[in-house]
């Protein structure tokens, strides 16, 4: 009975440790997958990003009345990357344009990212910066909450 159990034991230990094995295994595949799909992500939102350089400006312009004088271009500031700037006028007053793209906004936590942006751009440039959230689609609170914090949000199925 003992000579069976250790037996009992010895077959546990060893499929423990074929199943530790295949949870590493699992995990490292589970990595490189998130790694894949952050690349993925990325890509999207350059894409996105890319497409606002070409028509952010005339939707600024017809909707807003904000004319962007140069072209919008991608720039770090401080260390913080801020997706679509340009100098722009509105009203007669040179501003800088500040622009997040996001594939969704859906989440708060984006409208917070504006605003830190529009603040180091402004600090850096000693111009008001107006907020722009480009993204794919919005949820509808948030937009509220945006248009009451004076940010532009923009979907991009707007500007076709």
């Amino acid at each position: 009975e003992i000579r069976e159990l250790r037996q009992t034991v010895h077959e546990l230990a060893q499929a423990q440790k074929r199943t530790e094995q295949a949870i590493q295994r699992l995990t490292r595949a589970v990595q490189a997958n998130r790694r894949q799909i952050g690349g993925l992500a990325r890509s999207v939102a350059y894409a996105l990003e890319n497409e606002a350089f070409r028509n952010l400006p005339a939707f600024l312009k017809k909707r807003y009345g904000i004319e962007v004088l140069e072209q919008m271009v991608r720039e770090e500031i401080d260390g913080e990357e801020v997706n679509l700037l340009a100098r722009a006028r509105q009203n007669g007053e040179e501003v800088m344009v500040v622009g997040e793209a996001v594939l969704r906004l859906d989440d708060r936590s984006k409208l917070r990212q504006v605003r830190r942006k529009v603040a180091l751009v402004e600090q850096a440039y000693g111009i008001r910066a107006v907020p722009v959230l480009v993204c794919h689609f919005a949820k509808k609170q948030l937009r509220e909450a945006a248009r009451k914090a004076g940010i532009l949000v923009v979907q991009s199925f707007e500007w076709v």
